[in-house]
């Protein structure tokens, strides 16, 4: 038995793993001291009111002989997957039912995705990133080419002539940085990505955030982007999902390779190795898309952008350089003095209490940067930026 060697490429320490015991050794050491926050990009607004009602539905109809559920449809239940289908034609993307597997998020299969795909790939992953991005594909043995996203370019680059791709990393808006892409600029990600026979794995998990009607929320807005991408969607920022785990991917049936569907193999790869989401989550799930559900999941969202708005105003009237923060939860801002991005964490956990993430976990070109998210509470936020003046 021989175990993947891979893993013992990856660093010994996920990065919100070792933030979290740095806390706890501050807690431990300072008991009663109020800490804010604001690292873990996790929602702090409960279930709206629609999707409650929709899984103690969901429940009560498993506990009826004529309405319970035993394995559900591999690739999601229809009344979701047609829910998913008419919130994309809104934004003037067509897809059939077919082209959507709903999952349990976008973290599993961002992951999960590389199966289909063969060993040794050539992989763009920009820099910084997602951790996840990085270590699923370290934990496959393929070759990652990191292109730099930097304070120069906005933190958006653009593609490499000179690099060659197999698979293609894209999260607009992004995380950590905040930073989105605008129509044009994906139009070259998507020309780059055709003229290699590369494919684009587009992560829009923060797409409901977008306020700037003249960015695209899904890579399918951009022409000809149906024969080189997928995108995988997450209902986990959108409205509130981190803890009950509900999301979808979509794969065109014009995207293929070897003259294989990709969208086959991918239902081939989910039949063998998922049984699918709960029904109860997919009821839960089907009434965020609903007209009382969208309501509702709006209210939370202009909470989390007034939060944002929040920082963003504190950063301008401190003078620090940041992205994000309009169309994203997140604040990507450059930290003062040319101070190093793990000090500045030690800074602000040890003087003001409050937990942001170092940029330096996000990869080589994060040092010197910071995040913030906008998923705390109104006063919270506040009082964060209150204590931030005091040390800068």
């Amino acid at each position: 038995m021989k175990v993947n060697q891979n893993y013992s490429k990856l660093k010994e320490n996920y990065l919100f793993s070792t933030i979290s015991n740095k806390v706890s050794e501050f807690k431990q050491s300072n008991p009663n001291e109020n800490i804010i926050y604001m690292g873990i990009g996790d929602v702090t607004k409960p279930l709206c009111n629609a999707v409650i009602d929709g899984l103690k539905k969901a429940v009560c109809e498993m506990s009826c002989e004529e309405t319970f559920k035993g394995y559900g449809p591999y690739q999601g239940y229809d009344f979701l997957r047609q829910a998913v289908s008419d919130y994309y034609a809104e934004h003037g993307v067509k897809l059939q039912l077919d082209e959507i597997f709903i999952s349990d998020g976008a973290k599993s299969d961002c992951g999960n995705i590389l199966d289909i795909f063969g060993n040794n790939q050539n992989v763009i992953i920009p820099d910084p990133v997602y951790p996840v991005y990085v270590d699923t594909n370290i934990m496959n043995g393929n070759n990652i080419n990191f292109i730099n996203a930097t304070e120069q370019n906005g933190f958006l680059p653009l593609p490499d002539k000179n690099i060659k791709a197999d698979i293609i990393y894209i999260c607009s808006p992004n995380n950590p940085t905040g930073a989105a892409y605008n129509n044009v600029q994906l139009k070259e990600w998507v020309d780059y990505a055709n003229e290699n026979n590369a494919i684009i794995l587009y992560d829009s998990a923060y797409e409901a955030f977008i306020t700037d009607q003249d960015l695209p929320r899904s890579i399918f807005e951009i022409e000809n982007s149906r024969t080189c991408a997928i995108e995988i969607c997450s209902l986990s920022k959108t409205a509130g999902f981190t803890g009950t785990r509900c999301g979808f991917t979509i794969i065109p049936k014009e995207l293929k390779r070897d003259s294989v569907s990709i969208n086959s193999m991918w239902l081939r790869r989910q039949t063998t190795k998922f049984n699918g989401v709960a029904y109860i989550i997919q009821c839960g799930a089907a009434a965020v898309f609903t007209k009382s559900g969208r309501k509702q999941i709006n209210e939370a969202l202009s909470y989390y952008k007034t939060n944002a708005n929040i920082i963003g105003e504190c950063m301008d009237e401190m003078g620090i350089w940041y992205t994000g923060g309009e169309n994203s939860p997140y604040i990507w801002l450059k930290c003062p003095n040319n101070m190093d991005s793990w000090k500045f964490f030690d800074l602000l956990l040890n003087k003001i209490h409050v937990v942001g993430t170092p940029g330096a976990g996000f990869g080589k070109n994060g040092e010197g940067f910071f995040r913030l998210t906008a998923f705390g509470n109104h006063e919270d936020t506040i009082e964060a930026m209150k204590r931030l003046k005091t040390i800068i």
